[in-house]
């Protein structure tokens, strides 16, 4: 099944989900609708219990629900179970919590969006500014951020083309660019900026956005030149690739007397009239 996958909010809650092109469907993950809905901080015990629960009624809900390979809390894949928006509404029938209807009216919208963006795929596009604006970032940073978002598409497609598996190899050629550009490795990089699971990208500032998209532009066009065969070669490109951008951001602090690479998270890049770079 060809997918993306992805992070959905509701109520500021991370689902994890992803989109099947074949039969144009979301599916989402079980446990993370079932923490959001009950507010447990045990869901998979409480999907387990459900699950016998179903059975035991003769309901054979549990037996159809399938897995997909989402990422965990320590970024690995692995196997989640995951039900499309039809089995989600059923599920929910099961399951007393006051957030049920707003749950169910999101979860309509979700699919309905989705189906808006495969027509206009602009619609997608004008859906994120304004999701960033509605957290407090700038338009010239929510223009950069968007930008980035273009060049890690090409860069990941060009992988794709290279038979670079996604996941745990994409994750490492994307730690070997980070660390080449930055100095940080990227879980170093998240601790730098007292980060935990969030995303790196939204809490760079521009200039940083600036040269993470140098050092993955880079790499997409030499790798296009080289036609890497395997994933060692691969690797040593995504060293090349941040190696560029690196040389630059020295060459920025030379001149500037200061570090690009800042300390700064989402909680300052939000706040009115702040520096960026700082």
């Amino acid at each position: 099944m060809k997918k993306e996958t992805t992070i959905r909010l509701f109520e500021q809650k991370k689902i994890r989900s992803a989109w099947n092109e074949q039969d144009e469907k979301w599916y989402f993950s079980v446990i993370d609708v079932i923490e959001v809905l009950t507010g447990t901080e045990r869901p998979r015990k409480y999907w387990n219990d459900l699950k016998s629960k179903l059975i035991r009624e003769g309901s054979e809900l549990s037996e159809k629900i399938g897995q997909l390979k989402l990422a965990a809390e320590d970024g690995k894949l692995r196997m989640t179970d995951v039900a499309d928006t039809e089995q989600l509404f059923r599920l929910i029938q099961s399951i007393p919590s006051p957030k049920a209807e707003p749950f169910k009216m999101w979860l309509a919208q979700v699919g309905r969006e989705r189906i808006d963006e495969i027509e206009d795929p602009e619609q997608g596009i004008d859906r994120m500014m304004a999701t960033y604006l509605r957290k407090g970032y700038s338009k010239e940073w929510i223009n950069q951020r968007l930008k980035s978002i273009e060049v890690r598409k090409e860069l990941t497609d060009e992988w794709e083309n290279r038979g670079v598996k996604k996941g745990e190899e994409y994750a490492i050629l994307t730690d070997e660019i980070t660390k080449a550009w930055s100095g940080f490795s990227t879980k170093e990089y998240k601790g730098y900026k007292s980060l935990k699971k969030e995303n790196l990208r939204d809490h760079m500032t521009n200039l940083e956005l600036v040269l993470n998209m140098l050092a993955e532009a880079t790499t997409t066009e030499i790798s296009k030149e080289k036609k890497p065969e395997d994933f060692e070669q691969s690797h040593t490109i995504a060293r090349q690739g941040g190696t560029i951008a690196g040389n630059t951001r020295r060459e920025i602090e030379s001149k500037t007397g200061k570090p690009v690479v800042s300390r700064q998270n989402a909680k300052a890049l939000q706040k009115p009239n702040n520096e960026i770079g700082a």
